[in-house]
């Protein structure tokens, strides 16, 4: 369990971040089409490798065709090849009308060599990319030549905008710190109303490292006992160490204006992949790691975000350029095994997951990550193993853990051994009792094995107020009304179900059972053939089969005689 920070952030905030990447437009030449249509087959699927390569083919036919240099220069910022990219981006400058993207990786590039001034002259002439970029970059460029009161002033003007306040400040405590203002940055990141300051695991970081600066070890160490809760993250607890043996720490988040630079093009991805805009998110990405290289937190979210777009060799790649001495190289490698798993790889990640539980006996996360896999290609039982490793390391369980008690629920279930299963679903409920999940899985638990139906009612029918447009959830909610004779309200859930959920084959079946017990056997009749077009398990499409050879009646008379022979 890595201390893997996500922000929350404002739509008005994403909106402030967007920029306008023309998409490229069909070219005129007819010799160009062949390349041309290919590179915008691998645009369509996100394979950036080879639609650069094409649309760099249609180039030579096209030289000045303004939209296929930018989607080169997209496909190129995309794989990472940032010569590449620069190349493209200066082509496209040159053409007329320029470009907002390109004029972004050439400012990337104009910091990169350190030449601020040149980044300057660039705002200074008109350049604009979005609002909350272009804040935060004319402060790092200010402080770049030496203006740090016009740095820290350009962070205080973006503060003003409700929506960008968080990143401002953010960037400003990076700011004092790096001209030695420790107590102003540390004012910063304390936040308000006992509410620290937290855009990403960065601002945690710094904060620890300010607290040490200012010889504040115990309020240091106070904000990592929170922050580790029991996740043995290896980079914080080594701080930790280091602070109980009366080390001072250094200020490391950012050493240089550069860096500052790239973090404000980190802090972009995050917004922008969190709104699901990934390929933009890509972009910043790929700047953040070209300023500052080795920059792990970039290659961590660039290699998350080409997973999310089963990119998943680039990923697989983008994860194995973290250093094995790198204290976040074990959630590298978490990562790695998931974009592998994602990629049908399935025996290869969980061997990467099985050297991580050695290689890292004491961090629950590693064990939890090889549970998760185990339990996704449903080797229940070695799942369940992996799940108790990871407990035996929690000795005080806490609100946050809750999911991994569910984990262990679900395995325990698929097993058969439901007493145990519903101890821990139990348990998870207890840690955290709102959590429709849990809820729902209980209470449907609880349904199929015709027990406290009335416990297991009151669970779903919570689940469904906490989550309403959850068709799984709301089956069940009409599910349990089926198992308690309640025909007729269990139409309604079910219908709903179905709505939310229209190709899942089990709640095509349900609300086909409801309209049967209702006297609607028509409609009964066309939900279970839809339930069976879309691929049931094996045995419920023998059911579903049987169902429409001799109606819900017969079966359950037959399944009823059935238990009654076992019994």
């Amino acid at each position: 369990m890595t201390l893997h920070f996500r922000p929350v952030f404002l739509a008005a905030a994403a909106a402030a971040v967007a920029m306008t990447f023309q998409p490229a437009a069909r070219a005129s030449a007819e010799t160009l089409a062949g390349a041309y249509l290919a590179a915008m087959q691998a645009n369509y699927d996100g394979n950036y490798e080879v639609a650069a390569r094409y649309f760099t083919r249609a180039l030579a036919f096209d030289p000045s065709n303004r939209s296929l240099v930018q989607s080169a220069l997209i496909a190129y910022l995309g794989k990472g090849d940032l010569a590449n990219a620069r190349k493209m981006a200066d082509r496209l400058n040159g053409l007329k009308g320029g470009s907002q993207l390109a004029r972004l990786v050439l400012l990337s590039d104009m910091i990169g060599r350190g030449d601020f001034a040149a980044a300057q002259k660039m705002f200074d002439k008109g350049a604009s990319f979005s609002p909350l970029l272009d804040g935060l970059m004319k402060g790092w460029v200010a402080f770049g030549q030496g203006r740090v009161s016009q740095a820290l002033a350009a962070f205080d003007t973006m503060a003003k905008t409700p929506a960008m306040r968080l990143f401002a400040d953010y960037h400003k405590a990076l700011a004092l710190s790096l001209a030695g203002d420790f107590e102003g940055a540390e004012k910063i990141l304390r936040g308000q109303n006992g509410r620290p300051l937290r855009i990403g695991r960065g601002s945690l970081i710094a904060h620890i490292e300010v607290l040490s600066q200012l010889d504040r070890r115990d309020e240091a160490i106070r904000i990592i006992d929170a922050a580790l809760n029991g996740s043995g993250d290896p980079q914080v607890t080594a701080m930790r160490t280091a602070l109980l043996k009366g080390e001072t720490l250094p200020f490391d988040v950012v050493h240089n204006a550069r860096e500052g630079a790239a973090e404000v093009f980190l802090t972009l991805a995050n917004v922008l992949s969190d709104q699901q805009n990934d390929r933009f998110g890509l972009v910043y990405g790929r700047l953040a790691e070209s300023l500052r290289p080795g920059f792990v937190r970039a290659m961590l979210l660039v290699g998350d975000i080409l997973t999310n777009q089963k990119q998943y060799d680039l990923a697989v790649a983008e994860f194995n350029r973290v250093p094995a001495t790198d204290p976040n190289f074990y959630s590298a490698e978490i990562a790695r095994a998931g974009a592998l798993q994602d990629a049908g790889k399935a025996d290869a990640a969980i061997e990467v997951l099985r050297g991580l539980t050695k290689a890292y006996p004491t961090i629950p996360g590693v064990f939890i990550s090889l549970g998760d896999a185990l339990r996704r290609e449903s080797r229940f039982a070695e799942a369940t193993r992996a799940y108790d490793g990871a407990i035996a390391l929690l000795p005080d369980p806490q609100p946050s853990h809750w999911f991994l008690y569910y984990a262990r629920g679900i395995t325990y279930e698929r097993e058969g051994k439901w007493d145990k299963a519903e101890a821990d679903l139990r348990f998870a409920l207890k840690l955290s009792p709102d959590q429709p999940m849990v809820l729902n899985y209980l209470g449907y638990g609880l349904v199929e094995k015709r027990i406290k139906l009335d416990e297991a009612q009151k669970m779903i029918e919570k689940a469904v107020r906490l989550r309403p447009d959850d068709g799984y959830i709301t089956d069940s909610l009409g599910w349990v009304y089926y198992r308690l004779g309640k025909y007729r309200q269990a139409v309604g859930p079910l219908e709903r179900a179905v709505e939310l959920k229209p190709l899942d084959p089990i709640i095509n079946d349900h609300l086909g059972d409801a309209y049967w017990m209702v006297g609607r056997k028509l409609e009964a009749r066309f939900q279970w053939r839809r339930a069976l077009s879309f691929n049931p398990e094996k045995k419920e499409a023998a059911r579903i089969r049987r169902k429409l050879e001799l109606g819900l009646d017969a079966v359950l008379k037959e399944e009823k005689s059935t238990r009654t022979a076992h019994d």
